[in-house]
């Protein structure tokens, strides 16, 4: 496992390094401490700024290489990126106030839409992780994600809980409502929600981890933040997919912008991989009414 952590040697960044290193300290991870300074001028008392940094992170028994460069943040950590095959990436997030669609400085976005690796946002302070919250959809690709945040937990001890949110039907479909809301009910049916929710629960349990499922109805940013209060967690885990085209950069979307900017724990943005060829739409069309 390979970390990049990025600072900018202020001690509002302290966050990001404590939350990757209490990461990278349990995954035994090769960590760098990425500094970046506006200037030439700035790189000389940047990497001062990092050395002290650095010496938290050997609390965790990490000593991380540090790496100084200058220019323009977001272009210097993808460019950090593509030099090395790092699994994760860790930044800060500084609060620019909520107005508009973004809350938080713009560069948090541009990196998280850009970098390859996902991407752990460091909002809030945590002293441990141990409980984290999968917002999962339901769907197939998530899964990629969903090992992911298997390995992560698994280092940490962490418990997963798995959470979908269903729109709300109308009230003529209640006993369909009542299916889905038996948990054990649905991950035994022949759905494709079923089928998928319960390949990632296994997986997260093939990898040491204890998890759970959580069905909800209703606004899904609501009822994910509803959850997130009523279950104590310390980590939320969103996704991006991978756009289309030559240009390698992550579709951000609404859901996940959204508990960016009203996130009070840390939020991983985790990257989802392709559907699987397997899946065709007749099947899919056959698993809604395969319920067993």
């Amino acid at each position: 496992m390979k970390i990049l952590i990025c600072s900018d040697g202020t001690p509002s960044t302290e966050t990001a390094i404590q939350l990757g290193g209490s990461l990278a300290g349990p995954l035994k991870a090769e960590t760098t401490l990425l500094g970046i300074a506006e200037t030439e001028q700035d790189e000389h008392p940047l990497r001062d700024a990092l050395q002290t940094q650095a010496q938290s992170l050997h609390g965790h028994g990490i000593s991380p290489e540090i790496v100084v460069h200058s220019g323009e943040p977001v272009h210097q950590i993808i460019d950090q990126t593509s030099k090395s095959n790092y699994d994760l990436v860790v930044i800060g997030a500084r609060w620019t106030g909520a107005v508009g669609e973004y809350w938080r400085s713009k560069k948090t976005y541009e990196v998280i839409k850009t970098v390859q690796p996902p991407v752990l946002v460091a909002i809030g302070e945590r002293e441990q992780l141990k409980r984290f919250l999968v917002c999962t959809g339901g769907k197939e690709f998530i899964e990629q994600a969903v090992q992911f945040t298997g390995k992560l937990a698994a280092a940490v001890n962490a418990s997963v809980t798995l959470l979908h949110v269903m729109a709300e039907p109308p009230a003529m479909y209640a006993d369909l409502v009542r299916l889905e809301e038996n948990v054990d009910q649905l991950l035994e049916s022949k759905s494709e929600l079923g089928t998928n929710l319960r390949r990632q629960k296994r997986e997260l349990e093939r990898l040491g981890v204890s998890a759970d499922v959580r069905l909800r109805h209703g606004i899904v940013i609501d009822q994910v933040f509803e959850e997130a209060r009523e279950g104590y967690y310390d980590l939320i885990v969103t996704g991006t997919s991978q756009a289309r085209g030559l240009l390698r950069h992550y579709i951000m979307g609404d859901l996940t912008r959204s508990i960016l900017n009203r996130a009070s724990v840390p939020v991983l943005v985790a990257r989802a991989g392709p559907p699987k060829a397997g899946r065709t739409l007749w099947k899919a069309i056959k698993g809604l009414f395969g319920r067993s």
